[in-house]
């Protein structure tokens, strides 16, 4: 570090608040002992999970601003973030609806004509006093039109020394607190932080100052965890140079390199955190396995019934995974596997083999879905494979009330259940199960991790939990379930059955929506059935979308010889289900649907599906239900009916839809776009999160994360919890 910035960490530290003692570890030091973190501001930082100093100094920036970068005044545009060096014409107080503070400013050199108000709410006989006609002042922030011309609305500013020149900003800038909305002088890249309401770039600012003080006074307060050996291979930095730099980067840093997130020092941080969760997920992998688990070996003779029963033929790969499972069920340690196959690879009959097991086993199997509709679908397979073996599957939704829910709680509890299907109604308080063997969670994105958590505990006796099946029919990229299901074992089905062709996807603009009632028409007068997707149940003009009700009367105008049906996600089972199996039995020529129909509907006789609106709708989406069609042995079809122009993206993902039929391709471009959270559902499933890494950007880190993990557990026991406490959140319920 240099002279000046010793003197700037000297001065930070002073102003640490008093009788607070530089603490042996910076995670152990409150965030309150620091000066302006008093009890509002704690309040707010602890909702973004900040208590200690070491969590602000992981706080890291979201982006830097370079204001090192001037622009003149006449110059100026609505809508830019810039550095202004000015010269104050007046200062007023302004009465009108709220009363304001207007400073008109002027170019410095030569006045143009051309002025930047600026505009204060808050403000004090102090700050009035500072704006002196005449005076030279530095502001930044976001040009805006105003009533009186372009302004900025509580810059930032640094009141420039009167001996200064008009032209060059001093190197003795005099500046007030952050109390008077006053800034320190600039930084060559200036750190923009993720913040709350009441939290202002100034505080983090000050508060990241005095951490990074304190940090410089002691190095050793937060101490780094992983040992330099592993580090010195890949030549990243150490933990506090690496935090350093990320808050307060020199002048010479590589700007793009820390705003894509790919400097050293960045690099070094995130593979901390990858090794981190590697290593919660490894201890949750090793605290489940501990509580044992029930060997459900099976005899066999229900599975071979059933494979005779089925009537085909199962893949390669579908055969490969059931070795995996039946493998992992004889166990004495809870089966904990993440099931992979693309749309229509046969991941429900693979349940059912896993299930027959389980039941020669005594044991009883809960199969759960996220939603009525396609709990529904695996109650209709469940029984017509199971009813001929002599097991009638049972069925729980929040339909179900009364004596009616009485008598399905009942039978649950005791033996008379040993099979049941259901949807999120299986977790509640009132369900118990008697001797619950097997968990199949499908679709396992679209539950929150407490809800999966609540089902495996219900089958949890004498220290024993249930074994765990968990599907998806979204593939995941490989890194990204490195990650997300690290304490899971991963089966991938990777082949489609014998005979399935690609679905042809084309790309249809609205105006030719003649065009696509000919073609449906066509294909309904060949014995063909079609699927018409709506994105919306109600009519919206901001979202361009034709309601599904409308959609539907349109269609019984322009094909009257057509027998149409409606099913949208408002509907009653009672009103839903006869219209689903009247197009499963032929009875219907055309569904028209809302997105409900994206999983759980198998007709093989439909082989035309038109999504309007598919720009609305994200890869992963249209590729689900893209696969409703294309499951017999004709070609099928996919339209996209889609409403110009298109944004870039849009485009892209359509492109993309054209032209792959791969899911695991598909998963790889939705992750590119959307970035993992969106992908896996974070914000909505509770899984833990990565605060800096990316599993996309990141995937070379993540398999060296995955190594280092398994060489520290194994090498450093001690440092494990202390790398968890660090990163992870503090929630036993945090994976999957």
């Amino acid at each position: 570090m240099s002279a000046s910035n010793d003197v700037a960490a000297a001065g930070a530290i002073a102003i640490v608040k008093k009788n607070a003692s530089p603490p042996t570890d910076l995670t152990l030091m409150p965030v309150e002992q620091l000066r302006g973190a008093g009890p509002r501001v704690s309040e707010r930082l602890d909702r973004l999970g900040i208590r200690s100093v070491a969590d602000l100094l992981l706080h890291l920036p979201l982006r830097y601003q370079d204001r090192t970068r001037f622009c003149a005044i006449n110059q100026l545009q609505a809508g830019q973030e810039v550095s202004v060096h000015a010269r104050i014409l007046t200062a007023d107080i302004h009465q009108g609806r709220r009363r304001a503070l207007l400073v008109a400013l002027a170019d410095p050199e030569r006045d143009t004509g051309a002025r930047l108000w600026l505009r204060f709410f808050h403000f004090g006989q102090p700050l009035m006093r500072r704006f002196e006609p005449g005076a030279g002042v530095s502001v930044f922030g976001e040009v805006r039109p105003g009533p009186k011309g372009l302004e900025m609305i509580h810059p930032e500013l640094e009141f420039l020394a009167a001996d200064e020149t008009e032209d060059q900003p001093s190197a003795e800038l005099d500046h007030e607190s952050a109390s008077t909305a006053l800034e320190a002088p600039a930084l060559a890249l200036t750190p923009v932080y993720p913040t709350t309401e009441g939290l202002s770039q100034a505080l983090w600012r000050s508060l990241i100052d005095q951490s990074l003080a304190l940090l410089h006074e002691q190095p050793e307060c937060l101490p780094a965890l992983l040992p330099e050996s592993l580090l010195h291979p890949r030549e990243l930095p150490t933990l506090t140079e690496a935090l350093r730099l990320l808050h307060r980067p020199s002048p010479d840093t590589a700007t793009d390199e820390l705003l894509e997130r790919r400097h050293p020092a960045f690099q070094r941080l995130a593979l901390e955190e990858l090794i981190a969760q590697q290593l919660a997920l490894r201890v949750f992998r090793e605290q489940l396995r501990e509580s044992g688990a029930s060997p459900l070996p099976g005899t066999g003779q229900l599975v071979a019934a059933l494979r005779a029963l089925i009537g085909f033929e199962l893949t390669q790969a579908q055969a490969r995974v059931l070795d995996e499972i039946a493998a992992d069920l004889a166990a004495p340690r809870p089966m904990l596997r993440l099931l992979q196959g693309d749309v229509g690879s046969g991941k429900t009959i693979v349940a059912a083999m896993a299930a027959a097991q389980a039941l020669e086993s005594n044991a009883q199997v809960a199969l759960m879905a996220p939603t009525e509709l396609l709990a529904e679908q695996h109650l209709r397979s469940f029984r017509r494979w199971f009813v001929p073996l002599g097991f009638e599957p049972l069925w729980l939704a929040g339909r179900h009330k009364g004596a009616e829910r009485n008598a399905i709680l009942n039978a649950l509890a005791s033996d008379a259940a040993p099979l049941v299907v259901g949807t999120h109604a299986l977790f509640q308080d009132d369900v118990h199960f008697a001797r619950l063997g097997l968990v199949i969670i499908d679709e396992q994105h679209r539950f929150g991790v407490h809800q999966r958590l609540r089902l495996r505990e219900k089958g949890q006796r004498d220290g024993r939990l249930p074994h765990q099946l968990i599907m998806t029919a979204t593939p995941i990229p490989r890194s990204l379930a490195m990650t997300a299901y690290a304490d899971l074992d991963l089966s991938v089905i990777d082949e489609l059955p014998p005979g399935r062709q690609p679905v042809q996807t084309i790309a249809v603009p609205d105006a030719r929506r003649g065009e696509v009632m000919a073609r449906l028409r066509a294909a309904c007068d060949s014995g063909r059935q079609a699927y018409w997707v709506c994105t919306l149940v109600e009519e919206s003009d901001a979202l361009q979308c034709q309601a599904a009700e409308d959609a539907a009367a349109e269609l019984a105008r322009e094909l009257p010889a057509q027998r149409i049906g409606l099913v949208h996600g408002r509907m009653k089972p009672a009103e839903r289900e006869p219209v689903m199996s009247a197009f499963a039995a032929g009875e219907l020529d055309v569904l028209v649907a809302t997105t409900v129909i994206e999983v759980g509907v198998d007709v093989p006789n439909a082989s035309l599906m038109i999504i309007e609106n598919p720009e609305r709708l994200g890869l992963a989406q249209l590729h689900q239900l893209r696969g409703r069609v294309g499951r017999g042995l004709i070609e099928s079809v996919c339209l996209l009916l889609y409403h110009p122009p298109l944004t870039s993206q849009a485009f892209e993902r359509l492109k993309l839809l054209r032209e792959e039929h791969s899911g695991f391709k598909i998963a790889d471009a939705d992750l590119r776009l959307r970035g993992a959270g969106e992908v896996l559902g974070t914000r909505q499933s509770g899984h833990a999160r990565l605060r800096l890494a990316d599993p996309l950007r990141d995937r070379e880190l993540v398999s060296r994360a995955r190594e280092l993990a398994a060489l520290l557990h194994r090498q450093h026991p001690e440092l494990v919890p202390r790398l968890i406490d660090r990163w992870v959140p503090q929630s036993p319920d945090f994976a999957s």
